[in-house]
């Protein structure tokens, strides 16, 4: 098993580059037949999302618009439960097909938290896809999640964007805490 170390802790593959990329593939296909007159936002969740968004944007092959905002709720391997907004959005959503971007959901606190801010702003739809899904960790099951790269256990990953306090973000795979 290939094993990397960030700053002080040791990580081992847990999904492959290929794997990704093919499961993008596939989630930009299911993506295209839903929006695929409907010019929808993607917004990527900054800094997390910025590979994720990149390349679902690519693999849908739709007229689409891309915008990112900021949030942040990790400090170290656990999330603080606290949001904070740096960047804010920089379109008008108003009546327009939104699919929020995230690289992970695992409590969906940030979800919770952004999605009555967003609908105050009268979307005509709003969507989330995220890479990667840990559904033991989820708190609020009623997130609109429509697409979903992968449901992983309650272990902390980086890579393909994910980072330990700003490292593996450039990481191809996934890298999932060593035991």
């Amino acid at each position: 098993m290939q094993k990397i170390i960030a700053q002080d802790l040791s990580f081992e593959l847990y999904l492959p580059a290929s794997d990704i990329q093919k499961r993008v593939q596939a989630l930009g296909a299911a993506i295209r037949q839903q929006y695929e007159n409907k010019n929808p936002i993607f917004i990527g969740v900054l800094n997390g999302a910025f590979l994720f968004t990149a390349d679902l944007v690519r693999a849908c092959q739709i007229s689409c618009e891309v915008d990112f905002i900021k949030i942040a709720s990790y400090a170290g391997t656990t999330s603080t439960n606290k949001m904070k907004k740096a960047i804010g959005l920089s379109k008008d959503i108003k009546q327009r097909h939104i699919i929020l971007v995230e690289d992970i959901v695992d409590t969906g606190n940030t979800f919770s938290k952004l999605l009555p801010d967003l609908q105050v702003l009268e979307p005509a739809s709003i969507a989330i896809a995220t890479l990667l899904l840990k559904p033991e960790a989820l708190q609020y099951p009623n997130l609109p999640i429509q697409f979903v790269g992968f449901e992983i256990p309650n272990k902390f990953v980086i890579g393909y964007g994910l980072d330990y306090n700003e490292v593996g973000r450039q990481l191809e795979g996934i890298y999932q805490l060593a035991e």
